[in-house]
């Protein structure tokens, strides 16, 4: 028996207590006659613990869910607060600048901090996006009657009800609008582990290597899961951190290491990416392609497993995994994953990605100087990420590049299109995270709305192109022409075709039409506008807090709205009445339920004012009013003279309150009517989140209509920008093709070109024909001529090209490129026990092994971390490589002239070319940088050192 059982338990009838010296006396009773004593000698019953003070039950619900999720910041609802308790408030109190106190508890002070409810989108971003902590977060339910009396008359339960983690927002407010949420989880299989090889490669690598075998393949599988966007990729070992740069995650799942001391490749693979990394438990050793798969199958009905191999499938598995365990009760619904194969998109490893600064700059790792913020011109956030993730991966098919050209062309051509097109999508909103929010049983009426104006928006934007299209189509002069001549080239006009065939509207208009007939707009925005008004009430009380006062009292102990302005319950009369703020946000007309209820309610209030009518003429008080105020209830309210009355009430009244110019009474008649009232619009209440539950199902339904309408807005975003851009930077379309040539005339660096510009200086042009005039370009010229500006530029062009945007020169043909390589620049890793010779030599190392003949590399520099002997022959080495193994289109920068007369030998195809200076009579001198066929043979440094010495 328990001790409470044994304490709380009835005494038996006519029980003696115990005697000295251990003798009991038991009594026996029959119920009747008197009790006989038998005396025995008993063990002496050991002494009862005394009752220790216990924590209040908020506290103590509060430690529980800390113990049960120890791996997360814990907090807790307690009316208009998420508190922190204990250890989670004295550590993260601080951080997030919140007051600490004592909250006085009769087993002693408990630290706690808290924040108001509005504003937990701002910490969470504090604690989980620039902490990099998983919160978990306790929301509190009234119990039932049965539950109350289960749990000792509590009012509230709080259970944990989903966890925040980076990888897995849905709707948070700091949710960036413009870039993807990814969550990505990498799988290799366990034979690929092992011990570490005197490479620094795991020995699976380095033995498949020695034996020509390909390397250990990473099963990739990420998940946005604010929009639905699932995808899975396979990679080689080697390749995934790469692969990972490119896909850009916010957090990335592995599973935890076996305890058998092995070494996990992915890990040592994935350093940079340390702070990202969140352990799963393992699905155990080699698992068959069955349970690899089950989660996949059972989370994402419909897929074709065999479409995917068992490292994707494994990588699903323990995607879903985890993200079905962080959000506990919601269930997951997603789309297919879409497989990306390597052949379809262009390869950029992580040095390049960083190097080309396409996401972010080089030094300052900043967005504004990048190349995704130089050419983004896209008014929709849908559409910047669909642009981020083109330029992050674009394609290597010539039909996909060229119906991305195509549109841009064409909307280029038609100014009047391209503005008007904009002019729409601007009033779009964010379709796919807001059906992504309805598919997990979020969202709200807002995003009905938004939705049924994107929806009514994406109508407009098809009859817009197809009356563009039938004005295309009347009679010219050349009636024979069926394309459209844009920059020389002709345009197909079915890529207008293309896009109107992608429309599906039947179903979503029937929805739009559905939600505008059901939701009342302005009773939306009056309900935002109480919400604003009971958040700042709530601020202001938090600010009371934190000046100190009620620290010590529970938050779910706070007053009323009446007593957080300072007014005491009795006041609370004096509120307006409750039926001028009864707001509605669905139509009478919404469901026949819905109007039925209304007309009901309508009744009822009619006889509330026939009944205040006969009330004032009875009771003889012409002021009198009905009301109901939180605090009393439903009372009879005067003012007045009325109020300061003697004469007597009847005795069915009963005040509740009495003051001078006022009185409050309750009256059985209007208490009964009152709670008929509340009644009716609970009902309302329930009908109209009925209504909304069915228009979120009917949303759901369309999904799949409505997720392929928001990739057509985007396209049209995406070249609406590209139109836009090419007619202020003067951007030329691209020709693409599978030559292995750049034919490049005229061609400018996107950022640097926009960084002279606002200094009001301008760029100098250059071509590039490098794989039609020479595989390879040998370049050489002073420092700070540009030569490391024109290796990037043409390989950002390639990029630009590939992901179906103009580029900058004035005349562009390229052959399409599987991977760019870079090695430029110069940067140490010391925390990895890489110096900067180190780097060099790995970025160089992975260039040589990995690049084929369709690839485009840019090395600037090779060899100049060691003595100038070792240099040039690890440069010849490099460029040997390149031209006799590689044999792709290369730009090789140097200030090793020597190696000019090296290439000659026995590299026919290797182009000379160089910058230079240009020197004046007084001994000053500027930079020419045009390119020009030879070698320059003087690097001019101490030129350039006397003349930044003189800055």
């Amino acid at each position: 028996m328990r001790q409470a059982d044994f304490i709380h338990s009835p005494p038996r009838s006519r029980a003696v207590s115990a005697m000295a010296g251990g003798t009991q006396k038991r009594a026996i009773c029959d119920g009747f006659g008197p009790a006989s004593v038998i005396t025995s000698e008993l063990p002496e019953l050991p002494e009862l613990p005394k009752d220790e003070p216990a924590y209040p039950t908020v506290v103590q619900q509060a430690r529980k869910n800390m113990n049960t999720f120890e791996h997360c910041v814990l907090l807790t609802r307690v009316g208009n607060f998420y508190e922190l308790y204990f250890e989670h408030a004295e550590e993260y109190g601080p951080l997030l600048n919140l007051k600490v106190a004592q909250k006085k508890t009769s087993a002693g002070p408990v630290p706690m901090a808290g924040f108001p409810c509005f504003q937990l989108d701002r910490f969470l971003k504090l604690l989980v996006q620039d902490f990099s902590r998983h919160v978990a977060i306790s929301e509190e339910f009234a119990n039932q009657p049965s539950d109350k009396v289960k749990s000792g008359g509590l009012l509230f339960d709080r259970k944990v009800t989903r966890i925040v983690t980076p990888g897995t927002l849905i709707d948070e407010r700091f949710l960036d609008p413009s870039e993807n949420n990814f969550l990505l989880a990498a799988h290799v299989r366990p034979s690929a582990r092992g011990d570490q090889h005197e490479s620094g490669r795991p020995d699976a690598e380095a033995a498949a290597e020695r034996e020509g075998r390909s390397p250990p393949c990473v099963g990739l599988a990420w998940l946005d899961l604010s929009t639905g966007d699932f995808f899975t990729q396979s990679v080689h070992l080697p390749s995934v951190a790469s692969a990972v740069a490119r896909i850009g995650p916010r957090e990335l799942i592995l599973e935890e290491l076996s305890m058998d001391g092995s070494e996990d490749p992915l890990s040592s693979r994935l350093h940079d990416y340390s702070h990202l990394i969140a352990y799963t438990p393992s699905a155990g050793s080699e698992s068959s392609s069955d349970s690899a798969s089950a989660d996949v199958a059972c989370l994402v009905p419909g897929t074709d497993l065999t479409a995917f191999t068992e490292e994707e499938l494994s990588a699903g598995n323990i995607l879903l995994r985890y993200a079905k365990s962080q959000l506990l009760d919601v269930k997951l619904k997603l789309q297919p994953p879409v497989r990306r194969q390597l052949p379809e998109t262009m390869l950029i490893d992580k040095h390049s990605m960083r190097a080309l600064e396409i996401k972010s700059t080089l030094r300052e790792g900043r967005f504004k100087g990048s190349l995704l913020h130089s050419v983004r011109r896209t008014v929709t956030s849908s559409g910047s990420r669909r642009l981020n993730d083109w330029l992050t991966c674009p394609s290597t098919s010539l039909p996909v590049i060229n119906s991305r050209l195509d549109l841009a062309s064409l909307v280029l051509r038609d100014a009047e299109l391209r503005e008007r097109l904009a002019e729409s999508l601007r009033k779009s909103a964010d379709s796919k995270r807001i059906i992504q929010r309805f598919s997990l049983g979020r969202g709200d009426s807002d995003d009905l709305i938004a939705l049924c104006k994107t929806i009514r928006v994406t109508s407009d934007i098809a009859s817009l192109l197809s009356q563009g299209q039938a004005a295309q189509k009347e009679p010219t002069a050349d009636a024979g022409d069926s394309n459209a001549s844009v920059g020389g080239r002709r345009v197909p006009r079915t890529c207008i075709d293309d896009i109107l065939s992608r429309f599906c509207l039947d179903g979503p208009l029937d929805l739009a039409n559905r939600i505008a007939s059901a939701i009342d707009e302005e009773g939306v925005n009056q309900l935002h506008y109480m919400e604003e008004a009971e958040s700042a009430a709530v601020a202001a009380l938090a600010q009371q807090v934190e000046n100190g006062q009620n620290v010590d009292e529970d938050a779910d102990l706070v007053p009323s709205k009446s007593r957080m302005r300072g007014k005491s319950s009795m006041d609370s009369a004096k509120t307006v009445e409750t039926d001028a703020q009864d707001v509605w946000i669905m139509r009478r007309s919404a469901s026949p339920m819905l109007e039925e209820l209304h007309g009901e309610l309508d009744a009822l209030r009619e006889e509330k004012a026939r009944l205040e009518s006969d009330l004032r003429e009875r009771l003889n008080v012409a002021s009198l009013t009905l009301r109901w105020t939180p605090g009393l209830g439903h009372i009879c309210h005067v003012r007045g003279r009325d109020a300061s009355s003697s004469r007597a009430l009847p005795d069915t009244v009963r005040t509740v309150s009495s003051r001078k110019t006022t009185r409050s009474f309750h009256q059985p008649e209007w208490g009964s009517l009152g709670r008929r009232i509340d009644q009716a619009k609970l009902q309302i209440r329930a009908e109209e989140d009925q209504v909304f539950r069915s228009l979120r199902d009917e949303s759901v339904l369309n999904l799949l209509n409505l997720r392929e309408n928001a990739a057509v807005l985007d396209e049209l975003d995406i070249a609406c920008a590209t139109a836009t851009l090419a007619q202020e930077k003067g951007l030329v379309r691209p020709t693409v093709n599978l030559n292995l040539a750049h034919k490049i005339v005229g061609g400018r660096h996107p950022m640097v070109e926009g960084g002279l510009e606002e200094q009001g200086r301008t760029f100098m042009t250059n071509d590039c024909f490098v794989g039609d005039q020479g595989r390879i370009w040998f370049i050489t010229g002073p420092n700070m001529a540009g030569k490391s500006t024109f290796l990037r530029q043409n390989a950002l062009i390639s990029i630009m090209a590939q992901a179906g945007l103009f580029v900058p020169a004035e005349y562009a043909e390229l052959g399409v490129v599987d991977q760019i390589f870079s090695r430029v620049g110069s940067a140490d890793n010391l925390y990895e026990n890489q110096s900067t010779f180190m780097v060099e030599m790995l970025e160089s190392a992975t260039i040589l092994r990995e690049a084929t003949s369709r690839s485009f590399v840019i090395m600037d520099e090779v060899g100049r971390g060691t003595t100038p002997e070792d240099g040039i022959a690890l440069a010849y080495a490099c460029l040997h490589h390149l031209y006799h193994v590689n044999k792709c289109r290369s730009l090789f920068a140097t200030h090793f002239h020597v190696l000019a007369d090296m290439a000659r030998q026995d590299m026919d195809e290797v182009s000379c070319l160089c910058t230079d200076v240009a020197q004046e009579a007084d001994g000053s001198f500027s930079y020419i940088h045009r390119l020009k066929k030879g070698v320059n043979r003087q690097s001019h440094a101490l030129k350039v050192f006397r003349l930044l010495l003189s800055m």
